[in-house]
């Protein structure tokens, strides 16, 4: 639901002229530079991004019968997956206003959602196991179901063409909708499997924190390698969403690619990086995390200077963007589980060192970091569509991929002051 949402948001509403879609809210801008788009994302993440702390530190102080965590995670369910359907069905088939405020509304309460899932599901890690080698390989079977997730959300041109052709619909604008409610529930049925499946009270020993929130946040913040290490995560995030939301843009607008293709392109990205799974993992354990992490960093921002030149060079533009897709592989698979398992051994450590459990504050605080760049990247996208984003005028998707370069190449750069204790 997450990538559904990444993928399909603004091309929902601001879709390309070439889409068969219609534009759902203007594209007027604020003082210049901010859209209507970028300042309801932006809202909505920071809203999220603020409500992050007060999930972790309740999850952490839970004395639930059924453990710390899950609870949590099984009543976010059905609320996670009403709002995203909701995103996609505005009241108005037009520009409205009363696309930007339903927009708004449940864009925000669809990420409030699944935060609450989300911080107390990975705070489980530190918990579940104790290893350094274990956290990695855990992470490692997390990060497959998350690439996996993403694959099956990028199909969704293609579902909807399944149904235009079963359904004989003609309007796109309802079969990308059922194709939402469709994806929406597989993933609603997912996220019940963990909290049926894990009993957390017999795998998980950890007591509640009793530390009050704004101590428990100044106590993680003093962490010399937490800072730096949400510091390069909101750069690196930031860069992320310029190439989640612009995906469907440059497929279809740099690369003259019909939507329906996208999946192929991210399925083919997606398999070199479940290939490179074993290698981080062994690369991990020989150099460290950290040597890995900003190496991935510096490729991914050569990856993005690519993007920027599709369709300038020889090479036919499917050809630039397969070859770039699959150097891709290898960043994704290292960003994918790495920093998961090093925000776990940062948690468990600290619980070690002062014998109170606030794994739930830590994840929050990097889910804060990660939102809150989130919001940045998807504004920044937002607010360069503005300079192009059609066949011909495409300056602004070339413009947000030289930025998205420049913020993983920071992220390498601040990355480098984070001390890899190797434990």
């Amino acid at each position: 639901m997450i990538n559904l949402i990444g993928v399909m948001l603004v091309y929902f509403y601001i879709p390309p002229n070439d889409s068969g879609l219609h534009a759902l809210i203007t594209q007027r801008t604020f003082l210049g530079i901010f859209t209507l788009m970028a300042l309801i994302t932006a809202g909505g993440r920071l809203i999220d991004a603020f409500y992050d702390p007060f999930i972790g530190k309740t999850s952490d102080s839970s004395k639930s019968k059924r453990g710390r965590r899950i609870p949590f995670m099984m009543y976010s369910i059905i609320p996670a997956v009403i709002c995203c359907v909701l995103v996609f069905f505005p009241p108005a088939n037009l520009v409205s206003r009363m696309n930007v405020l339903w927009l708004a509304c449940f864009l925000t309460l669809f990420f409030m959602s699944t935060t609450t899932y989300l911080i107390p599901y990975y705070s489980l890690l530190p918990e579940l196991v104790t290893s350094n080698e274990d956290r990695i390989r855990l992470s490692t079977y997390q990060q497959v179901g998350f690439v996996l997730g993403a694959y099956i959300a990028s199909l969704t041109n293609n579902i909807a063409d399944t149904f235009s052709s079963l359904l004989h619909l003609s309007d796109r604008t309802g079969c990308i909708q059922y194709s939402v409610i469709s994806l929406a529930v597989l993933g609603g049925i997912s996220m019940l499997i963990p909290v049926l499946t894990i009993d957390e009270k017999k795998y998980c020993r950890a007591l509640p924190s009793s530390t009050p929130l704004l101590k428990a946040l100044k106590e993680s913040l003093s962490n010399r390698n937490f800072l730096f290490f949400i510091i390069a995560v909101f750069s690196y995030s930031m860069a992320l969403n310029l190439i989640t939301n612009g995906m469907m843009y440059f497929v279809t607008v740099l690369c003259h690619i019909d939507a329906s293709q996208g999946s192929n392109l991210i399925g083919f990205m997606i398999l070199t990086a479940l290939l490179f799974f074993p290698v981080i993992n062994l690369l991990a354990k020989c150099i460290g995390e950290k040597r890995v992490l900003v190496v991935s960093f510096i490729i991914l921002g050569a990856v993005f200077a690519g993007i920027s030149l599709l369709g300038k060079l020889p090479a036919t533009p499917i050809v630039q963007l397969y070859i770039l897709l699959g150097v891709a592989g290898f960043p994704v698979a290292s960003l994918g589980i790495l920093p998961n398992a090093l925000l776990a051994r940062i948690a468990s450590d600290n619980s070690a060192s002062t014998g109170d459990n606030k794994e739930g504050t830590f994840f929050a605080v990097n889910f804060f970091s990660v939102k809150v760049g989130q919001t940045f990247g998807l504004a920044l996208f937002a607010m360069l569509t503005i300079y192009g984003k059609d066949p011909g005028h495409d300056f602004g998707l070339r413009l947000s991929a030289i930025f998205g370069c420049a913020l993983c190449m920071l992220a390498a750069f601040i990355f480098t002051a984070f001390k890899d204790t190797g434990k």
